[in-house]
């Protein structure tokens, strides 16, 4: 991996209700492996043959999902995940067989905006 400066690695986390269901969610969709050092209020995910995680899941029993398109009067999104894939089409329809949707505003072509089970915006761009 790549030094990212004086930062070796980089490991976004996003809130969730149960961790361990939304880090299945991920670890399907993704094909990776939940760590074994996670537990029922932090999960880790890596990719095959990683050490590291690359995303993790953390408890937050008050988790609002964001509105899309952001309001003033609702809870905005603090953080979303772009993922670049090979076939955006195959990609959407593995994506909502594990359980996210396609979300209601999409902004262009070549991207689809999806929603994870507890509401985190997602975007799949072809690449």
């Amino acid at each position: 991996m790549a030094e990212l400066g004086f930062v070796k690695a980089l490991t976004p986390f996003l809130d969730a209700p149960d961790p361990t269901e939304l880090a299945r969610f991920y670890a399907e969709f993704l094909g990776w492996e939940i760590s074994e050092h996670s537990d029922p209020t932090w999960a880790m995910l890596v990719p095959p043959g990683k050490k590291r995680s690359f995303l993790s899941i953390q408890l937050e029993p008050l988790h609002v999902a964001p509105t899309w398109p952001s309001t003033a009067e609702h809870q905005q999104m603090q953080i979303h995940l772009d993922l670049w894939v090979s076939d955006l089409e195959d990609a959407v329809a593995r994506a909502e067989s594990c359980g996210a949707r396609v979300a209601d505003t999409q902004f262009d072509e070549g991207v689809r905006v999806m929603v994870d089970p507890v509401g985190h915006l997602f975007c799949l761009f072809e690449d």
